[in-house]
């Protein structure tokens, strides 16, 4: 029993976790618009409702400091005055970071951070002065008929310096049980306070949704109408201070001593709201204050969402590729059962059952993807906040526009990039927009805009995140370059643009003239450049002198399933995604010529770079030309052209990782499975393009291929060809 205990609440903490920060993330969004739109009750009512909701779950799975502390908020924003105050939305981004803080301590089990500031600043809110409003001629009388035994003791309890209130619930119309209902609402009320009457009776088995309470307590009115938060029981609670009447047949004697208490009062004694009382009046936050009791209430949709763990999605897709493998075993069977007994009967029978699998494999295939798949938004919505800080961190005024957030994106692959984005953003903040000063004499709106946009193009998403500031200085990072030593002058003079915007991803790179928080250091550009390699994606840099900067993500959809183009080099068989292919090329040796010691072939109008995968082959003894293929690749807006042997075809291929002691290059990123057992190795083709860009420098090194001049780190190579499974 205690071990189901203890995985069931590792379970609900672990729920808590996720929701905690689905939640954060919206106090965050609130917290902005509150800043744009200061004094807006909506916003502060759905602070409000997150910071409840908050707190009900931090309670129930042992967190109470964060509950306690979220507890105090949420009295604070109960308060008329905390709608007005003018540090709130400071207050709220400060109590999201302490939260936050808390959330990241619990999981790690690490010492809790300090609440003292967050603390003091709702103390603050707390005693900020009310606004004045008008006082009602009338004094309302509350609704319920209270016996005058109810009436002596709401005296009382004033007597004793407790706080009598009124209050009215609507219990929710799709509660099935109200009896019980009010039996719950009872109990609530019991642990803070004294019921002294209600109205239906507690023992009434009427099935009334309005119910009515006279409570004694100390507490505050907020603190009661946090009772009356029950979800699926209450829709609606008002709470009413009310003053007592003092009663005439209750009269203090000369020695100070209290009349009989069993003296009859008065008939016209009445308890009575006071005016000061309806400035107390609040309403639950599951409806607006002006919604009535008995306006219906729509239905709650049926829940269509079900969260499953990452790692579950992930075993399942890895079915799935074991699957595909098994289905081009199948095919590879069925081929060799085809040469062997071409007019066999069975033959066209296992054809179509083979087409059938194939259809459902697909569907199956794409139907696991979109699973996996989630919607940029889920990225996006933590930029607005640190956009903001930034910008207010460096004295500036930035706007961030986000557009396309209903792309989809592996889920992993979002994991993967939210540290790369991170970088390019906070550059965008810090070191792209300038002052606003700067920006005027320039002619631009003081106001700097950051744009955060994703698209969908061909088999792979495109993220961009572009500013309007002052862009990238060529001839400043080229300086740097020299200065640093990556370079000689004459070499830095010979650079395209492309190639001098490429320096900036060197680790270590930085042209700010000083360190700051945000930027300086040279660390983060490099991290975007090694996680986008990492991830079989390209980075791109457009800039404009003084207009602005613009760095553009590819990424593929997903990294488990790709389509590939199988070749020979050398007599192993190797693969590259199908997407990178621009087109094929039949050539012979006598194409390729040498320029600056490079290696290039003139396609149609174009001067393509070679990349020699092999050693030059060596000339025909019958003098006829020797013929080669040229893979055109497009890596960002640059083109080069592999050289290899021979073609093998398209692929389906289930990319499966390999360790650092099974291939100790960065040449290859993965491998797979054929049909017939062979194992064949996917290359990565941004290492490749890397290291031919670096091996430039080397006289000798474009005399082999780069494949051949790393064979003895590619150790499963050789043997590839003979490999089953």
């Amino acid at each position: 029993m205690s071990q189901f205990s203890d995985e069931r609440g590792a379970e609900l903490r672990e729920l808590f976790f996720e929701t905690a920060q689905e939640l954060l993330q919206g106090l965050n969004d609130e917290a902005l618009k509150l800043e744009k739109l200061p004094g807006d009750s909506d916003t502060v009512r759905n602070i409000r409702r997150i910071v409840h909701t908050l707190k009900g779950d931090a309670a129930a799975t042992g967190f109470h400091e964060l509950s306690e502390l979220a507890h105090e908020l949420e009295d604070a924003l109960a308060l008329d005055a905390a709608t007005t105050h003018a540090s709130l939305a400071e207050i709220v981004f400060k109590a999201a970071d302490t939260f936050g803080a808390m959330l990241d301590a619990y999981r790690n089990q690490a010492k809790l951070p300090s609440t003292a500031p967050i603390e003091k600043m709702v103390r603050a809110l707390t005693r900020a002065p009310k606004p004045r409003k008008t006082r009602s001629k009338r004094t309302p009388v509350i609704q319920a008929a209270w016996t005058e035994y109810e009436k002596l003791a709401a005296r009382t309890a004033a007597e004793q310096d407790k706080r009598v209130y009124h209050v009215h619930i609507q219990i929710d119309p799709h509660c099935a049980m109200p009896i019980a209902a009010r039996q719950l609402i009872l109990k609530a009320f019991s642990e803070i306070g004294e019921v002294l009457g209600s109205r239906p009776e507690a023992a009434s088995t009427e099935n009334s949704m309005q119910f009515q309470l006279l409570v004694a307590s100390d507490k505050t009115a907020s603190q009661l109408e946090a009772k009356c938060r029950i979800p699926t029981v209450v829709s609606q609670a008002k709470v009413e201070a009310i003053a007592v009447q003092e009663s005439p047949a209750v009269q203090k004697g000369n020695g100070g001593a209290d009349m009989p208490a069993d003296a009859p009062p008065a008939p016209d004694s009445a308890v009575e709201a006071t005016p000061q009382s309806q400035t107390e009046q609040v309403s639950a936050s599951t409806l607006r204050d002006d919604e009535t009791a008995d306006k219906p209430v729509a239905a709650t949709p049926a829940e269509n969402f079900l969260r499953v763990e990452a790692e579950r999605i992930d075993a399942v897709l890895n079915l799935v590729g074991e699957l595909i493998i098994s289905k081009s075993m199948l095919q590879q069977a069925l081929n060799e059962f085809a040469r062997r007994y071409p007019r066999d009967a069975a033959r066209g029978r296992f054809a179509d059952a083979m087409a059938f699998q194939s259809r459902v494999l697909g569907d199956l295939q794409r139907s696991v993807m979109k699973v996996r798949m989630v919607p940029v938004e889920q990225l996006f919505r933590r930029f607005p906040r640190m956009v903001r800080d930034v910008a207010k961190q460096c004295g500036k005024d930035v706007a961030l526009v986000l557009r396309g957030q209903e792309t989809d994106l592996d889920k992993s692959l979002l994991d993967a990039i939210a540290e790369p984005l991170t970088h390019l953003v906070r550059n965008a903040v810090g070191h792209g927009i300038e002052s606003a000063e700067e920006r005027v004499r320039a002619g631009k709106p003081a106001q700097g805009t950051v744009r955060l946009d994703a698209y969908h193009q061909a088999n792979q998403v495109i993220i961009e995140i572009s500013d309007d500031g002052r862009g990238i200085d060529a001839r400043k990072v080229k300086a740097r370059a020299v200065e640093r030593g990556l370079m000689g002058p004459e070499e830095a003079g010979h650079l395209s643009e492309a190639d001098v915007l490429a320096l900036i991803f060197r680790p270590g790179f930085s042209t700010a003239d000083e360190v700051t928080e945000i930027s300086g250091r040279g660390v983060g550009l490099d991290i975007v450049q090694s996680v986008l390699q990492r991830l079989k994606g390209t980075v791109q840099v457009e800039t404009r002198p003084g207009q602005g900067t613009t760095f553009r993500l590819r990424l593929p959809l997903t990294l488990a399933i790709i389509k590939a183009l199988l070749f020979r080099v050398e007599q192993r068989l190797y693969a590259i995604p199908l997407n990178a292919v621009a087109e094929i090329a039949r050539a012979s040796e006598s194409d390729v010529h040498q320029v600056d010691n490079r290696e290039v072939l003139q396609l149609r109008n174009q001067v393509v770079p070679v990349i020699r995968l092999g050693s030059r082959q060596p000339a025909r003894s019958d003098s006829r030309p020797t013929k080669i293929f040229i893979l055109v690749i497009t890596i960002g807006e640059r083109r080069f052209g592999l050289l290899v042997n021979a073609l093998e075809g398209e692929e389906e291929l289930v990319i499966k990782a390999l360790d650092d002691h099974t291939v100790e290059t960065d040449l290859v990123s993965g491998a797979s499975i054929l049909g017939d057992g062979r194992v064949v190795l996917i290359l990565n083709l941004l290492a490749i393009v890397d290291r031919f860009s670096k091996s430039q420098s080397d006289t000798g090194a474009s005399a082999s291929g780069l494949l051949l001049a790393h064979s003895e780190r590619l150790g499963i190579a050789p043997a590839l060809p003979e490999v089953r499974p």
